[in-house]
């Protein structure tokens, strides 16, 4: 007897199974469907428009063209809401919600009936929750994203959001930039739909999506306002009911081997720290650790490809026309795993061989003989400040801050910091390092965006660029500078961290992946650590119960594909 499909799949449970398709077939009757196309199997989309998620502003018109595609294709398809996540409208951060709605990925796949499942995302941290609750709901299911923003101009610069905001920002701070030039920037940041112009995180997502293989290959940097956006769209319909077909589901592409092959264009495009993050959670759901040595394994021999902010001059408008992800991935060929399967049924060896021919601008996607820089863009440090280690985006960072001792300049909070950043009688010089505690995953601020600490005030205004800072927070990936980030364990854990006082020696040395205290363990141990109350209901309870350290992706215990504790 074969599988049932479509609206024949995990039916209600009355205790009469041909009484409960009966029923279900008669409500679905009552929106008007013909029982031919009740017959049919069905696709389900998961449709992420939000009034506060401006990135997916587009998302019903990337529905309907879905649509389009898997109607064609012999399916019918049917939308549901899920959670969204719009990353600067959400408090404390949308990480703590990232796991919620990976949950409501997940139970929804799990719980309607459907051959195969489109997760239409974009923004920061919905690819991520999406394709978590993919992987551990293991239904046949694809990937489309929004695309990202085009640009605007300003008194005759190109602007995107959001590297260019926080450039701003901080001319702003340092006084050179009037009130009326930062209200005239805000008006010129983000001038249509889409996800950041700028290689962060959301950019990032939706390159290592394609090269997981959980995507239709070149479709990561189509603008969100392109029309080949919308032909993409139609074009995942089709492919997803080829996969419905095919049976083909997550766990037989995101594998060990196309896991690396994602941290290898992570590092080759100099992408968002959060990804690393996200990665992790992905593998997770499959049972897939990522230890931060392989990362550094991987860094030291993969190049930097590709020149965009925030550390090149570039925009993701320009990749997408010098190329694309696959232009990316035909160049690192010789590092990847060519045999790993797609979404398309094919190999990644036998995609990338289509590719001869196509124009590449080699301003933006250098070659691999010729890279930007000859080591990837993430590495990982350790030492007696980060026992399970912690996070630097070299590719964004000063190398001259690199190696070096310095004093700590420590903020116990992010109201502390808030309170205390601009004050003029901060001791604070600019060989210091500067260190935010209590802003890592199990404090009551959930990891935010906020290890992108500013400069302090009068040191901005005296020219200041970049200090080391370190914190236990991440960085939007479209920050830059020196910044240590996801040091583990957190300090809200006990972890060292929480134990660190202004005046404290530190020393980094990226050359030995080192990051340490420069003060007896004696002394340490005797210095009291405060401890968080914990919240006493609701999903910030689950959270604060369930939340695990950076190193595991900040994904929940339990939700692990091997769960834990």
């Amino acid at each position: 007897m074969s599988d049932p499909i479509g609206l024949a799949r995990g039916l209600t449970n009355y205790g009469d199974r041909d009484f409960a398709l009966y029923l279900r077939r008669s409500f679905a009757k009552s929106m008007g469907y013909s029982p031919a196309m009740l017959a049919k199997p069905v696709i389900g989309i998961a449709n992420t428009a939000s009034g506060f998620n401006n990135c997916h502003r587009l998302v019903p018109e990337l529905v309907e063209a879905v649509k389009r595609g898997v109607l064609a294709a012999g399916a019918l398809p049917l939308d549901f809401p899920t959670i969204s996540l719009g990353e600067v409208f959400l408090n404390p951060t949308s990480l703590m919600f990232r796991n919620l709605m990976a949950m409501d990925t997940e139970e929804m796949i799990r719980a309607q009936p459907m051959d195969a499942v489109v997760l239409v995302g974009g923004c920061d941290k919905t690819v991520p929750a999406q394709l978590m609750g993919a992987a551990s709901a293991n239904l046949p299911a694809i990937q489309l994203v929004t695309g990202p923003m085009m640009t605007g101009p300003w008194r005759g610069e190109r602007l995107g959001a959001c590297t260019d905001c926080r450039r701003f920002w901080a001319r702003f701070r340092a006084g050179e930039v009037s009130r009326q030039d930062i209200d005239e920037v805000e008006g010129s940041l983000a001038t249509t739909a889409g996800t950041c112009a700028v290689m962060g995180t959301a950019s990032t997502m939706a390159s290592i999506a394609e090269a997981l293989g959980m995507m239709l290959p070149g479709t990561a940097a189509i603008p969100a306002v392109h029309a080949d956006r919308l032909r993409a769209a139609e074009a995942t319909g089709g492919a997803a009911v080829a996969l419905a077909q095919r049976k083909l589901a997550p766990d037989r592409i995101i594998t060990a081997r196309s896991v690396e092959n994602a941290l290898r264009v992570l590092l080759a495009i100099g992408g968002s720290t959060n990804a690393l993050l996200h990665l992790t959670a992905i593998a997770g759901r499959v049972g897939i650790d990522i230890p931060l040595t392989t990362l550094n394994a991987l860094s030291d021999a993969t190049p930097v490809l590709v020149d965009l902010k925030p550390t090149g001059p570039h925009y993701m408008e320009d990749l997408f026309a010098a190329g694309g992800i696959g232009a990316v991935l035909r160049e690192l060929k010789p590092l990847l795993h060519l045999d790993c399967v797609t979404v398309t049924g094919e190999s990644l060896g036998d995609r990338l061989g289509q590719g001869d021919g196509i124009f590449v601008d080699r301003k933006v996607i250098r070659p691999l003989r010729e890279p930007l820089q000859p080591q990837g863009g993430l590495v990982a440090l350790f030492g007696s400040l980060a026992p399970g280690g912690a996070i630097l985006k070299r590719s964004a960072a000063d190398a001259a801050l690199f190696e070096r001792q310095g004093r700590a300049v420590v903020f116990s909070s992010l109201e502390d910091l808030a309170a205390r950043i601009d004050d003029p009688a901060l001791d604070v010089a600019p060989e210091d390092f500067l260190v935010l505690q209590n802003a890592g995953p199990t404090s009551p601020s959930a990891m935010p965006e906020a290890g992108y600490l500013p400069i302090p005030g009068k040191l901005a205004r005296a020219g200041v660029k970049d200090m080391v800072r370190i914190s236990d927070a991440r960085m939007s990936g479209t920050a830059y500078g020196t910044v240590v980030l996801h040091v583990t364990p957190d300090a809200a854990s006990g972890g060292p961290l929480a134990r660190l006082r202004s005046g404290d020696l530190l020393r980094l040395s990226v050359k030995e992946r080192r990051i340490d205290i420069m003060v007896e363990p004696a002394e340490l141990a005797r210095r009291p650590v405060p401890t968080p109350r914990a919240p006493v209901r609701g999903y910030a309870r689950l959270y604060h119960e369930q939340i695990l350290q950076a190193d595991r992706g900040c994904d929940f215990a339990f939700l692990r594909a091997v769960p834990e504790r």
